[in-house]
C-alpha cells in the first residue's frame, strides 16, 4: 500500500482528467512532506518541520538566540525513519526563539454550593516562540 506523503487532503477541483480518461497533474500540486521530528520538550510532544513556528512551554534566553532540543523521539521523511527508545541516537532539533509571550488567559472557577463560597482566578502561561531551523539525525 502506498504511503501518502502529501500534507494536504486532495480537493476535488485538483483531479483533472483528459478525454481519454487519463489523470493530469496540476503543476505545483503535489509538495511532498519534507524531514519532521517529534520532539519533547516542557512534558508536552510536538511534530516539527524545518521552517515550522512553534509555541512551547517557556525555555530560557532571549529573542534571537539559537536553542538546541536534544529530546527527539521520532525523526521521519521521504522513506527514512528512525525511531528512538525512547531517544534518537546522536539526534537534535536546533531552532531560533522568535519570541517569549504569554497565552491567552484561562480562568480558574472554584464553588461550593449553598456555603456562600466562590472564588476566581486568572492564569496565563508563559510560552517561548521557536522557528525550527535544523533537524539532524
Amino acid at each position: 500500500m502506498p504511503v501518502n506523503r502529501y500534507k494536504r487532503r486532495i480537493p476535488i477541483e485538483f483531479f483533472k482528467f483528459d478525454r481519454s480518461g487519463v489523470f493530469i497533474a496540476v503543476p505545483g500540486f503535489w509538495t511532498p512532506i519534507l524531514k519532521y521530528a517529534v520532539i519533547r520538550t516542557g512534558g508536552k510532544q510536538y511534530r516539527v518541520s524545518e521552517g515550522d513556528l512553534v509555541k512551547v512551554e517557556k525555555l530560557a534566553g532571549e529573542v534571537g538566540e539559537k536553542v538546541t532540543l536534544p529530546d527527539v523521539l521520532f525523526v521521519g521523511g521521504n522513506d527514512d525513519v528512525k525511531i528512538g527508545s525512547p531517544l534518537v541516537a546522536n539526534a537534535k532539533v536546533t531552532g531560533e526563539i522568535v519570541g517569549q509571550i504569554r497565552a491567552k488567559k484561562i480562568l480558574v472557577f472554584k464553588k461550593k454550593r449553598r456555603k456562600s463560597y466562590s472564588r476566581q482566578r486568572g492564569h496565563r502561561q508563559y510560552q517561548t516562540t521557536l522557528k525550527i531551523t535544523a533537524i539532524e539525525a
